[in-house]
């Protein structure tokens, strides 16, 4: 079945749920869709109801008597013919998987989350009509349970949970990939793009409900964009960052989370900076960092070069925006200052914003790297330190990608990579990875033919232009990133 025109992207997200939702053999089926909020999902689902002739029910957060009568006058919507009044979901989900008895019917329930508040056991009552012996055995229903509390639908499918190996589908609906983002707001200039996405990142909704289609101009027009849009109070985008660490269902201690958010934020992001920044044990925030990681707001990215270490980063550009530039100056963003905040922040964005994302949009190039970028298909890509014990010092690997493990030979480096967003790359830059490539050679890496990348946003010195014929070299600049 063809996608929708009116469907930005999301090709192979589509094609999952066709083949999932047009599977024409008897006995129903259960998919499980989540990921944050203004991600699309309900968009695309809708999409998917409506092109294959199916039901679409959105719960809301009510009790289990007025969620019924409302489910039940969807289902009577879609058959066209009364519906009996359901006392429970025991009567319901029966009389669902029979409507679905002569073709296949995609039956989407959005917010799933909002229905298992008020009736716990629903998952347990799905189950069981899945099971043998259950109203589901002759049903050509395909069952999609979708929501954003993403700490509450990863434990659908978890250990002991009553659906756990049920669902055939189990999709993830991420931002839009850099590429793709920059394609959505129709920004051509990466330069731009990427100061866009350092805000925005690639959330669909920000640019189309949020922002009603205010998209820059140019590179002249982006400080007067971020005054008028993300620090103009009269804008949803002002207070999202904050809501969105509200909608998860498992934070209980807001301003703690917030402090481990603006912990991160400002390049302390290791577990025991997080600590000593937010003034607690280390103990005291494993469970936090938890939660976050749980509800997909926080990421773990491990040392690539020393076992046990991690970093944390922010997966949400928006709420590294919040906590690096708005946080501090909320009283005067509050009352319409923004005019006069944003120059003095303006360096703040650039360093603690926009440099840190530039490397992880560096990192996501380096995954999608063909075998020509490197000489091979990259397995893992991350970064981490090298120490270097004769000077003293470390030097940190901004993007390491290294080639899928072989077992019994050394871990191949195909690539050591240092990234600068701002400032213009010279000799010293190439020096510095020639070093940390020779280190992890002592240590027992395979560095035959690791090239040495400078990721820059500002361009390179004479000196390292010379060096760019060199088979060991790549200068990789915003056009290849977003080539």
């Amino acid at each position: 079945m063809q996608k929708p025109g009116h469907v930005f992207g999301r090709d192979a997200e589509w094609a999952g749920l066709v083949s999932f939702a047009a599977d024409a053999r008897p006995g129903a089926t259960l998919g499980v869709v989540s990921g944050r909020r203004r991600q699309g999902k309900s968009y695309l689902l809708q999409s998917l109801a409506v092109s294959m002739g199916g039901i679409y029910f959105p719960a809301l957060e009510l009790t289990e008597a007025v969620s019924l009568r409302l489910f039940a006058d969807e289902l009577i919507r879609f058959s066209g013919r009364p519906v009996p009044q359901f006392r429970d979901w025991l009567e319901a989900i029966p009389y669902l998987f029979g409507l679905g008895d002569d073709r296949p019917v995609p039956v989407v329930i959005d917010e799933f989350p909002s229905l298992v508040k008020a009736s716990p056991g629903l998952p347990s009552i799905i189950q069981r009509e899945l099971g043998p012996g259950g109203s589901g055995a002759a049903s050509r229903a395909r069952l999609l349970l979708c929501g954003s509390a993403m700490s509450v639908m990863g434990r659908l499918l978890s250990g002991g949970a009553p659906l756990r190996g049920r669902a055939s589908l189990e999709l993830v609906v991420q931002p839009f990939g850099y590429r793709d983002a920059a394609r959505f707001w129709g920004i051509s200039d990466p330069r731009l793009a990427v100061l866009v996405h350092s805000v925005v990142g690639g959330t669909p909704a920000y640019r189309r409900e949020f922002l009603r289609d205010d998209v820059p101009v140019g590179i002249a027009d982006f400080d007067d964009w971020v005054v008028r849009t993300v620090l103009n109070t009269q804008t949803a985008l002002f207070r999202e960052a904050r809501y969105l660490l509200a909608e998860e269902t498992e934070i209980r201690d807001p301003l703690l989370y917030h402090s481990v958010l603006s912990a991160v934020a400002t390049g302390n992001a290791t577990s025991g900076g997080i600590a000593n920044y937010v003034g607690r044990k280390a103990n005291e925030i494993t469970h936090p960092i938890t939660v976050l990681e749980d509800s997909r707001l926080l990421v773990r990215e491990p040392d690539l070069f020393r076992t046990g270490r991690a970093r944390y980063r922010i997966a949400e550009p928006l709420i590294t925006f919040y906590q690096a530039v708005m946080s501090r100056d909320w009283a005067r963003l509050e009352r319409g200052e923004a005019p006069a905040v944003w120059p003095g922040a303006r360096a703040r964005f650039l360093s603690q914003v926009v440099g840190p994302h530039f490397e992880s949009l560096c990192r996501e190039f380096a995954i999608t790297a063909g075998d020509d970028v490197f000489g091979g298909p990259p397995g893992e890509v991350g970064g981490g330190v090298v120490a270097d014990p004769a000077n003293r010092t470390q030097i940190e690997i901004d993007v390491a990608v290294l080639a899928p493990a072989d077992h019994g030979r050394p871990r191949r480096i195909l690539s050591l990579g240092e990234v600068k967003w701002d400032r213009v790359m010279d000799a010293s830059h190439l020096d510095r990875l020639s070093r940390a490539r020779d280190l992890l050679a002592v240590k027992g890496f395979d560095t035959q033919g690791t090239v040495l990348a400078c990721y820059c946003g500002a361009g390179f010195a004479p000196d390292l232009q010379a060096a760019r014929d060199r088979t060991d070299v790549a200068l990789i600049d915003l056009d290849q990133i977003y080539s």
